[in-house]
């Protein structure tokens, strides 16, 4: 059974959702500070942590920066609509994936099998195979129909540190220091094109991406099939 640490403040809220999550066959730790909650992570060591951004006192991004010094439990950052700048401190931080309150238990539970299917598959399989193309990790190789696609080595860097995390959300941020460079961070233009590119080559349908996801403001997605 995948266990679950629960942090908000929210004292109603964090009760019901610990409920909710117990019936979908999880088993639930809730705190209500952050400080309760590296603590009871030390203790339990859950298997995902759902986290709260607007924590009192010790706010979720310490919380975050606290289980990152010595786990690398998947994290999924809860916050409001107007936290922007801090969904994207918290994926740079080493989040996982982040949820916007109000959102649905289906979504939630999306994002926790997301994330579960990483664990269970590994996040650095060599071959990822797709009913549209085959990306092949060893070999730097990849296919459509039976035939090569020529990916530039940009495109490809790309490519690579997406399908590495499937059904993980990577900031901008990451990809522009991890595929061009710190001094690229802000250049959110190459990403734009670089992603339209790769799209053109392995989507079915470009215009209506299946695997290659964009969050708005946030990063990107890379979703493989999961039937």
């Amino acid at each position: 059974m995948t266990r679950l640490l629960v942090i908000d403040d929210e004292v109603r809220f964090a009760r019901a959702l610990g409920i909710s999550l117990r019936a979908h066959g999880y088993e639930v730790d809730v705190a209500t500070t952050g400080e309760e909650g590296l603590a009871t992570a030390a203790q339990h060591h859950p298997d995902i942590v759902v986290l709260d951004l607007g924590l009192p006192g010790m706010d979720g991004l310490d919380v975050l920066r606290g289980l990152r010094a010595w786990s690398s439990v998947p994290v999924i950052v809860l916050s409001a609509r107007h936290q922007e700048a801090s969904k994207v401190d918290a994926l740079d931080e080493g989040a996982d994936d982040y949820v916007t309150k109000p959102f649905g238990m289906d979504e939630l539970l999306a994002r926790l099998r997301a994330i579960q299917r990483r664990g269970e598959h590994g996040d650095e399989a060599p071959v990822v195979t797709t009913a549209h193309f085959t990306i092949d990790l060893a070999a730097k190789r990849a296919t459509a129909d039976g035939a090569d696609v020529h990916l530039t080595p940009k495109e490809w860097q790309l490519v690579e540190l997406l399908v590495r995390h499937p059904g993980k959300l990577v900031s901008q941020r990451q990809v522009l220091q991890e595929v061009w460079g710190p001094q690229y961070e802000r250049e959110t233009d190459y990403l734009r094109v670089f992603i339209a590119a790769v799209r053109r080559k392995l989507e079915p349908e470009p215009s209506r991406p299946r695997y290659f996801i964009t969050e708005p403001g946030m990063g990107y997605r890379f979703e493989p099939d999961t039937s």
